[in-house]
């Protein structure tokens, strides 16, 4: 059999991307297949075209408000070949990779080794038909936790096959991110590398390169800019040992008749937004960067990564936070227009910024995107929308409770959506912390897809993720439901886990489910989070009952899994998983019922079985960021060997 790809626009690396993409898989379901490429007066049996198309006008599909940031492709093959057309090249790869998805190809975790790909014998089976709008336009994953290289660029290579078009490296220098893997910090047992900043650059390079080659949507920065305006660069949450110097003093936020960094962070320090120093300082910073790097889609400009410590002097005093975030946005807005530069800035709703300001408005608002950020709410549950929410709480500088209940988050939103009705999005955390409460990642891929149907209802245009790459322990199926379901609402939450679970767990794939949703019936996201108090009847009560399943339950490969199949890693991460879930149950149990020091001891023997196995799961479970989240919210504490790393 002779097959053909073709791509129109010759100098596009996307198409030549998704063309080769397209041809690799095809040669793994048909290896007697001869492919070859962009050679028109070949004669092929089918020959497939990759195009980008006036979608609206040529097969009547929904128009869109922008074919460069809104994704929408059509799907036509039949007798002698056809089509896969987009609305931008992105979407050609999504269209290439939903081709796959309806031959049957699974894309089930980061990494080329948890995908499957079936034999096909005729040329009928190439034969489908399928035309998709996506029902959001954000659709995207920020970095955090610990990672190498690898882990990062499989887990961009692995967006685009679920349907996400865009990827979040967070800071001007995602280092952090990076070291904490190369330095092994909270893993004794593994002997720190070298990590120089530069190299953390080199690999910044490199990553860019992969978002760019497969045409993703590059979200940069964020938190880091008012420490840099004070002449620290910022890419890490670490205190530092220098003091401020006495020029830079006036600069950063008085508090407590003090101005100085704000427990010895950088990152988490305000400045005196009222001060035209700091004002001309912090602009500056962010309409540099923006100049030297033109190929950036969102650039995030947030303030200082902690609350209640917002400057106090009198002349702060006058108006609000908000309201000096808003003048500090339109000064960059101004300077950018001058530049002739169209790069879209992310504001941040977020402690202090929840609040909407008093006076301050955007006077270009079409460069600027909502960004709301309900870093403290419950995963118990989703998203109720209703027509009419409380007031929110009167602001009190420095006083300040962050909401927890979702209908509190709301309200919040609201008086926002009051003022601005720009484009907007949700940044989300269910990936963050929250996951390692629930021990069969069952109940929070569910909260996942019910909360991302209610996100138009909530007058928002997509989610971004704000999660640890390496959160596939025991699988992959919170980002599995994210990814299809931010492309598609209407899918129904049921069909998509059905799905993953038949390819992940093959002919044992009912018993799977069956045990790992128990599990989470047993589980508790808030617990875990630090919501709540540590002793607990009820969370002891379920915790016991968690126990006694695992104990009972036998994890063991079905005999007509290949060695070689995903199906066969996902058994092998289910075993290991069953330790796993014994030990760290067991911490929980006494903890619950108020033995802290004999909950101390068991999470103690759950952390030494982590750090052992850490490379042999590298890719699917982040030793240092449950151990960072155990020890900062669920009630367990570092010993002085791990400590002295954070």
């Amino acid at each position: 059999m002779k097959l053909h790809i073709q791509y129109r626009t010759r100098n596009s690396k996307i198409l030549e991307y998704s063309s080769r993409e397209l041809a690799s898989y095809l040669s793994r379901m048909m290896p007697e297949a001869l492919i070859t490429f962009n050679n028109e007066s070949y004669e092929a049996d089918f020959t497939i075209c990759l195009a980008v198309s006036d979608l609206h006008h040529q097969y009547q599909m929904k128009p869109l408000p922008d074919p460069y940031l809104d994704d929408q492709y059509i799907i036509q093959t039949g007798p002698g070949g056809g089509t896969i057309a987009g609305s931008n090249e992105r979407s050609v790869l999504l269209g290439v990779y939903q081709y796959l998805h309806l031959l049957g190809c699974r894309f089930l975790a980061p990494g080329r080794q948890y995908e499957s790909a079936p034999l096909l014998t005729n040329i009928e089976d190439l034969y489908q038909s399928c035309q998709k709008t996506a029902s959001l336009r954000h659709r995207g994953v920020c970095i955090e936790g610990a990672n190498s290289l690898s882990n990062i660029i499989d887990f961009i290579d692995w967006l685009p096959k679920l349907g996400y078009n865009g990827f979040f490296l967070q800071f001007k220098l995602p280092y952090t991110f990076m070291a904490r893997w190369y330095h092994h910090e909270l893993n004794p047992l593994l002997k720190p590398e070298d990590f120089p900043v530069e190299k953390a650059e080199e690999y910044t390079k490199i990553l860019q390169e992969e978002i760019k080659k497969r045409g993703l949507l590059l979200h940069q920065a964020g938190h880091g800019w008012t420490g840099e305006a004070l002449g620290f660069p910022s890419s890490d949450w670490k205190s530092v040992k220098a003091t401020l110097p006495a020029e830079k003093k006036q600069m950063a936020a008085l508090l407590n008749g003090k101005r100085d960094f704000f427990h010895g962070i950088p990152i988490n320090t305000n400045l005196c937004y009222s001060n035209p120093e700091v004002i001309r300082a912090f602009t500056e910073q962010v309409t540099n960067y923006v100049k030297e790097r033109p190929d950036i889609d969102y650039l995030h400009v947030w303030l200082a990564d902690e609350y209640n410590n917002v400057c106090e002097c009198d002349a702060c005093r006058k108006t609000t936070l908000p309201d000096q975030y808003i003048c500090l946005l339109n000064q960059v807005d101004r300077q950018l227009s001058d530049m002739g530069i169209a790069t879209k800035i992310v504001f941040l709703l977020y402690q202090e910024l929840l609040w909407p300001p008093k006076h301050e408005y955007f006077h270009n608002p079409d460069r600027f995107v909502l960004m709301f950020a309900p870093i403290s709410r419950t995963f118990e549950s989703s998203y109720q929308i209703k027509d009419s929410y409380s007031d929110i709480p009167e602001y009190k500088r420095n006083q300040i409770i962050l909401p927890i209940n979702l209908d509190e988050n709301m309200a919040y939103l609201k008086a926002w959506q009051k003022q601005f009705k720009g484009d907007s999005f949700v940044y989300d955390y269910p990936l963050g912390r929250a996951h390692y409460g629930d021990l069969g990642y069952h109940h929070i891929s569910r909260v996942i897809s019910e909360d991302i149907k209610q996100i138009e209802k909530m007058g928002l245009n997509g989610y971004v993720s704000c999660q640890e790459l390496r959160s596939f322990f025991p699988n992959s199926l919170p980002n599995y439901v994210m990814g299809y379901t931010l492309f598609d609402t209407s899918c129904r939450f049921e069909d998509i886990r059905d799905e993953y679970f038949q390819a992940a767990y093959g002919s044992g794939w009912q018993c799977a489910l069956q045990y790992l949703s128990l599990l989470s019936d047993l589980c508790s996201c808030d617990y875990f989070n630090g919501k709540g108090e540590r002793k607990d009847e009820k969370i002891a009560a379920n915790t016991k009952q968690l126990l006694d399943a695992v104990e009972h339950f036998l994890p063991e490969r079905p005999a007509d899994i290949p060695a070689q199949s995903p199906a066969n890693l996902f058994w092998k991460q289910l075993d290991y998983h069953k330790d796993y879930s014994l030990r760290l149950g067991k911490a929980l149990l006494l903890l619950s019922e108020g033995h802290t020091e004999k909950a101390q001891l068991c999470w103690n023997e759950f952390q030494q079985l982590i750090c052992e196995k850490e490379t042999e799961f590298q890719s699917c479970l982040d030793v240092y960021r449950i151990t960072e989240v155990s020890s900062k919210y669920t009630g367990f504490h570092l010993e002085s060997r791990l400590a002295a790393t954070l």
